[in-house]
């Protein structure tokens, strides 16, 4: 199974994320590639953790 290409995160979305955990200034200058995988993975527990939230919210 290979890498999926991509991604199912908007840019604009991704961008946010970054700043709110702090590594943008890096992807700013140097792209995507240069954020290491703890970075990345923090990105998606971050994503998954606001739709938790809007999901919640949505139900009371």
């Amino acid at each position: 199974m290979g890498r999926r290409r991509g991604s199912m995160m908007s840019e604009e979305f991704k961008m946010e994320l970054a700043k709110e955990l702090g590594f943008y200034d890096k992807v700013k200058a140097e792209g995507w590639g240069a954020i290491t995988t703890r970075d990345a993975g923090n990105m998606v527990k971050r994503a998954v953790q606001m739709a938790q939230e809007a999901l919640a919210a949505k139900k009371l």
